[in-house]
């Protein structure tokens, strides 16, 4: 649903209703605030843990009512972990899961989301290349999408990695039909009942193409929010690596498999085909 589609009443014109709901959603009446859950993976980002804790921290005690942020340090080899356990300490708003080993960046998005507490989850990565004020953008479109992705204006990367992004991109909407300009951007809202419904199962970055094409295939509302990135300032990213390349296609090409099958999302009232084939009618002496 987009805002410029909602109908007025009568003789009002659309732009007035659209400047008092701006008004309502930028109000600092705290009854209208929503609360809100942060959560971020980290490896190899000790640099960054604690300034994107701080940020999401600030960011959060000016749009939410309550809140909290969650580190899921996906088996860390450096010190980030370590570092946001000193973060929990200091501030009972932190909490920190750790994985005994690197599990990949989607199983530490499922353990976040599994584990966030509040009506509104944002997640982001951890390394700065996407701001978290952004959350600000975010939070307005809450009374409208279930979903709310981010694409971006500028890919500050190397030409590799904005070449393979584009493949990905590409092979994405062609694959499962979708529209979405830049599907895997790491600065997601979702609505938190909504997240049971989707059954994930990508330990992969594929993760954030597998939450938006089931939460848009299920029929909830997916929205699209235009942002900027940052370049990271240590270090590489592991989101080009040939092995996750490699995870990434195998978890795509299995989500593909099960979406578009026979038995993939049926009526309440029908049964998988595998399990009907096995079931024989005593009525009909020729199925015994």
């Amino acid at each position: 649903m987009n805002l410029g589609d909602q109908p007025s009443l009568a003789g009002e014109p659309k732009q007035v209703r659209l400047d008092s709901e701006a008004r309502r959603m930028h109000s600092g009446d705290a009854t209208n605030k929503p609360n809100i859950s942060v959560f971020f993976p980290v490896y190899n980002d000790e640099q960054t843990v604690e300034r994107v804790t701080r940020k999401a921290l600030d960011v959060l005690s000016q749009i939410a009512s309550e809140y909290e942020v969650l580190i899921v340090d996906d088996g860390t080899p450096c010190r980030a972990g370590e570092i946001a356990d000193a973060l929990a300490r200091e501030n009972p708003r932190v909490r920190v899961i750790h994985h005994r080993k690197n599990l990949g960046y989607g199983a530490a998005v499922r353990t976040g989301l599994a584990n966030a507490r509040y009506e509104w989850v944002c997640f982001t990565d951890g390394d700065d290349e996407y701001d978290i004020y952004d959350l600000h953008k975010l939070i307005r479109l809450r009374d409208y999408y279930d979903l709310i992705i981010t694409f971006r204006y500028t890919k500050m990367y190397t030409r590799f990695r904005v070449f393979v992004s584009w493949v990905y991109n590409v092979s994405l909407r062609f694959l499962f039909k979708t529209h979405y300009r830049d599907i895997s951007t790491g600065l997601r809202l979702i609505r938190r009942e909504l997240i049971d419904e989707l059954h994930l199962e990508a330990a992969s970055p594929f993760i954030g193409a597998e939450i938006a094409i089931k939460t848009m295939l299920k029929g909830f509302r997916v929205g699209e929010v235009g942002i900027q990135t940052f370049p990271r300032e240590f270090g590489r990213g592991n989101s080009t690596s040939i092995r996750n390349i490699i995870a990434t296609m195998k978890d795509m090409l299995a989500a593909h498999a099960t979406i578009f099958s026979t038995d993939y999302e049926l009526p309440r009232n029908r049964l998988p085909r595998k399990q009907t084939s096995s079931v024989r009618d005593p009525a009909n002496p020729s199925e015994l």
